[in-house]
């Protein structure tokens, strides 16, 4: 099968049939979708702050609430460790178990989604269900996989809640808050070259802004991790996309955009 053809038949599997079809396969593809506004960032800068040398004495199981202090300097096993046992918000009290994260820990790419839903509760993985068929058919669009081995055709996958919100309900600015400082350490870790936040409340709480994401999506923001500026993508989140079809044409062009500025070929 050649590769249009494989493309083809992912776009399909997507439910996308032709409205996903690329003009051709260069860096021009994405170029109209992004001609709303500028390629550079107008959001303000978002800061991740660098791990402290100084914040290595509480043990992982005093750890209550998360700060930046006593997170910045976990390894994996040790920040997955805080996670499971976090009780610094309610969510504590409702969920199944923590949803930490899947995919390569050194993956080019970082996805961020915004809260477990009632299957990632059960499962305690991010994106699983209809969703996260979607999502992985969109990332093998791209030639991404949340399994694969090599950094540049893999993906971390991360929420900005760790816990399911009660009926899957909007996260609140406190729970946030409390889960920050596990997210800004994931991605520290992680170190991507690029970030790919789905939904308005991921844009919203990394790039510190209350911008809709109609205005947030279709150019290239920047992050600071550990000092290092990251470019960062915004696009709808998978489960919007299951309830509103219109809108995966767009999706589409965030991927090809994200894809050419993870090669270099824009900014």
């Amino acid at each position: 099968m050649t590769l249009d053809a494989r493309r083809t038949a992912l776009w399909h599997a997507m439910g996308l049939g032709p409205l996903w079809h690329p003009r051709d396969a260069t860096v021009d593809a994405v170029a109209a979708p992004v001609t709303a506004g500028p390629t550079a960032p107008t959001a303000s800068t978002a800061v991740i702050e660098p791990a402290s040398p100084a914040a290595i004495a509480v043990p992982v199981a005093a750890r209550a609430p998360a700060s930046d202090a006593t997170t910045a300097a976990l390894d994996w096993p040790e920040l997955e460790q805080a996670v499971a046992a976090c009780t610094a918000c309610g969510l504590c009290r409702s969920r199944r178990q923590t949803v930490f994260g899947v995919g390569n820990v050194r993956a080019e790419w970082m996805l961020i989604g915004e809260a477990p839903g009632a299957e990632e509760d059960a499962r305690g993985e991010p994106f699983v269900g209809q969703a996260g068929k979607l999502l992985d058919n969109m990332l093998a669009s791209v030639g991404l996989s949340r399994d694969g081995e090599d950094p540049r055709r893999s993906v971390y996958i991360a929420n900005v809640l760790k816990c399911r919100p009660p009926g899957n309900r909007n996260p609140e600015p406190a729970e946030v808050a409390q889960c920050e400082p596990f997210l800004k350490r994931q991605l520290a870790l992680v170190q991507p070259r690029l970030v790919l936040v789905m939904g308005r409340f991921a844009a919203q709480s990394l790039l510190g802004t209350d911008a809709s994401i109609a205005s947030l999506r279709g150019r290239v923001h920047q992050v600071q991790i550990d000092g290092r500026q990251v470019p960062v993508v915004v696009t709808y989140h998978p489960a919007y996309l299951l309830r509103n079809l219109a809108d995966k044409a767009k999706s589409w062009a965030d991927l090809c955009l994200a894809k050419a500025v993870a090669a270099g070929r824009t900014s």
